[in-house]
């Protein structure tokens, strides 16, 4: 059985990590197929954006598989600790390590535990069934956030909520996580993926190459002071100047038509002739 399936419908990729009968928990060989996942998203310019969910409707994902990975680390050198801990990828592939800036949706089904928790938070939307579960729950077993939840987590949801989270081990519902912003939306059981779908088809709908850069310059601005991060996003703005569709937009909206995106980047020597 595959522990991850990589669906393609047109320029929406949906990644599923398929362990239901572990609660989609996260073991070595789930950890780099997820990673070979998320590079083939990032890599193939007709895919848009992906979508992250669970098998099943118990779990989303319960984080890591406690039962695999002690003996998997034991045999490890000091040098993969050193490389992984700085290069990544991280824990899901995804949480670090690997930059995309595509938009990425996670469809929560369930449990969303520790490590899983830290994916759901690598996504830029959240969309939770109502019967959704959210916790730090690892605390009990001594395994620390090391992939995200230390540093996403209160940038979500406030640096009181997020240690309250971290410190207690708490368990919340979906919606209190939709309370605290945790999750975006909240839909009934089952709707989750359905939802995320309706959501990409709609940033689908829209030309990419803002939303792109739009998203690169909040990511990189993070934690930067404010002028350098005016400076990022001024950058990344300007860059659109060598894509046919910065021209297209204006275009149509002066003719008072409907705008026909390529969606392609060009080289400079074509763009120069627009």
């Amino acid at each position: 059985m595959e522990t991850v399936i990589y669906r393609k419908d047109g320029h929406v990729v949906t990644i599923i990590i398929n362990r239901p009968e572990v609660h989609n928990c996260i073991d070595p060989e789930t950890n780099r197929r997820l990673a070979e996942a998320w590079r083939r998203f990032g890599e193939d310019d007709d895919a848009w954006v992906a979508i992250i969910t669970g098998a099943g409707d118990r779990a989303f994902c319960t984080g890591a598989d406690l039962k695999k990975w002690p003996s998997y680390l034991r045999g490890r050198r000091v040098g993969f600790f050193r490389r992984n801990a700085y290069y990544g990828p991280g824990f899901g592939g995804i949480t670090r390590g690997m930059q995309i800036f595509k938009p990425i949706i996670a469809a929560i089904n369930g449990m969303c535990y520790a490590g899983g928790l830290e994916l759901a938070l690598a996504a830029d939307i959240r969309v939770a069934s109502e019967d959704a579960r959210f916790g730090v729950l690892n605390r009990r077993w001594n395994v620390g956030l090391g992939d995200g939840g230390t540093q996403r987590l209160w940038r979500v949801v406030g640096l009181g909520r997020a240690l309250e989270l971290i410190l207690t081990g708490k368990e919340i519902d979906a919606q209190e996580a939709y309370r605290i912003g945790l999750v975006n939306e909240v839909v009934p059981r089952g709707e989750a993926l359905k939802r995320a779908r309706e959501i990409a088809d709609v940033i689908c709908s829209y030309p990419q190459g803002s939303i792109r850069t739009d998203k690169e310059a909040l990511i990189r601005g993070i934690g930067v002071p404010l002028e350098e991060g005016l400076r990022l996003e001024s950058l990344l703005f300007w860059s659109l100047l060598l894509n046919r569709d910065f021209y297209e937009g204006p275009s149509a909206f002066k003719e008072k038509r409907k705008p026909s995106y390529t969606n392609e980047s060009e080289t400079l020597e074509e763009v120069l002739r627009i």
